[in-house]
């Protein structure tokens, strides 16, 4: 297999502009030379074989939605708060609809696991590895809130983003993401509304 870093990363972001776009069963080697600009079969000495090119399409996805570290620090500076917790929300759902292709693919790669043991496999273990390293993530950064909370609120805001990415006009006024988001933290982590609007700013 080819080793050009590269090139390699432009075949994944093509497949995962045609992964959005088209779905699972369009995603072939040739659609993504198509996409990519490339001579047709370029792709075929980058990737071992179609489920090789999904197993590192997810791992590109995954690269790509991942907040900037320099950003991150910068947010998490403030006091450990409710409040924080509603911006850190409110951030993920910024970097998932300015990288809304990143986001569909992953939800293609999602269903395509059902079907492929393999992908699966490789899948669900990455995913199970993120989870526990958000729950993780979250305790040790000193964030308000027990491991139930942060489990509630990852299954919340996976609701609450696939709707935004797929059929973003259920979610206008009055249950706009940025409303529910405010009202979700505290209800999740059964504090008072108040916490969630910032003003208990030293609740922990």
């Amino acid at each position: 297999m080819r080793q050009n870093t590269e090139r390699r990363t432009a075949l994944l972001d093509a497949a995962i502009e045609v992964l959005a776009r088209e779905g699972s069963r369009g995603l072939t080697l040739r659609a993504v030379d198509k996409e990519a600009g490339v001579p047709t079969g370029t792709s075929s000495n980058y990737f071992a074989h179609r489920g090789d090119m999904l197993t590192q399409v997810m791992r590109r996805t995954r690269e790509r939605l991942t907040p900037d570290p320099a950003a991150l620090t910068a947010r998490m500076e403030a006091p450990r708060t409710f409040a924080l917790e509603v911006e850190l929300m409110r951030d993920l759902v910024g970097r998932m609809r300015a990288d809304r292709s990143s986001y569909l693919a992953m939800l293609e790669l999602r269903l395509e696991a059902t079907r492929r043991p393999e992908l699966y496999e490789e899948l669900s273990g990455f995913l199970r590895d993120e989870f526990h390293g958000l729950i993780a993530y979250h305790r040790d950064a000193g964030m308000p809130g027990d491991d139930l909370g942060v489990v509630l609120l990852y299954l919340a805001m996976a609701g609450l983003l696939i709707d935004d990415m797929t059929v973003p006009d259920i979610l206008s006024e009055p249950y706009d993401a940025d409303r529910l988001i405010q009202a979700m933290v505290p209800r999740v982590f059964g504090a008072d509304s108040a916490q969630g609007n910032g003003s208990a700013a030293g609740a922990d």
